[in-house]
């Protein structure tokens, strides 16, 4: 594919998720691809992985994150509102303001997020381990028992107790290999101020140590 045919299918792509292209082009989107097209994979078929998973797993697992639960709101035929446990997660952009998180394209989730166009990030606080296992099953009533409230813009749920909430609305959907790279656009936020964050470390939860 020539420079010009490559610029065309990023337009194209980038329209479809509704990224600005052109000052004309700032409306919000109608929808947002769940799945971008399989061309546009940064991974290729025959590409073969120069480590093993497990090997990858272990490495990558010397990186502490934090930990988060993307939600959104229910679909105008979906009984309940979305989400899901999510470690890859971090800040894009100051101004404008985005965020982003990474969600594996096998997620069941992922496409009712998608459908909404909206999501918030509940940022998790030390003694929430077990919230955030609650949000990593699947199959399940993930909100059962869980007290939320709708984030002050797009309504998806802000659950209670959490030291910090980020609402936004997708931005644009990128490739990442197995995985989709999901930009936010900030529109409100909050924080408690106090309390320590939920560390996650090789594998195990964790907190900041004095």
């Amino acid at each position: 594919m020539g420079h010009a045919g490559m610029a065309a299918t990023v337009v194209r792509y980038l329209r479809s998720v509704g990224s600005p292209t052109s000052a004309s082009a700032q409306r919000e989107p109608e929808s947002v691809d769940a799945l971008p097209r399989p061309d546009l994979r940064a991974v290729g078929e025959d590409e073969r992985a120069p480590v093993s998973p497990a090997e990858f797993r272990a490495v990558l697992g010397n990186f502490a994150s934090g930990v988060t639960v993307i939600t959104a709101p229910p679909g105008e035929d979906e009984e309940g509102p979305a989400g899901f446990a999510c470690q890859s997660f971090a800040s894009l952009s100051l101004d404008p303001p985005l965020v982003t998180f990474m969600v594996a394209r096998t997620s069941t989730t992922w496409p009712r997020i998608a459908r909404a166009r909206v999501f918030c990030v509940n940022i998790l606080g030390a003694e929430q381990g077990e919230l955030c296992r609650s949000f990593a099953v699947s199959g399940a009533d993930k909100f059962a028992g869980v007290d939320h409230t709708p984030a002050p813009v797009t309504g998806s749920p802000q659950l209670d107790a959490v030291p910090a909430w980020i609402d936004c609305r997708i931005q644009a959907v990128h490739t990442g290999g197995d995985h989709l790279i999901v930009v936010g656009r900030v529109v409100a936020m909050g924080a408690a101020g106090e309390g320590e964050p939920l560390l996650f470390h090789k594998g195990r939860f964790g907190r900041l140590a004095d």
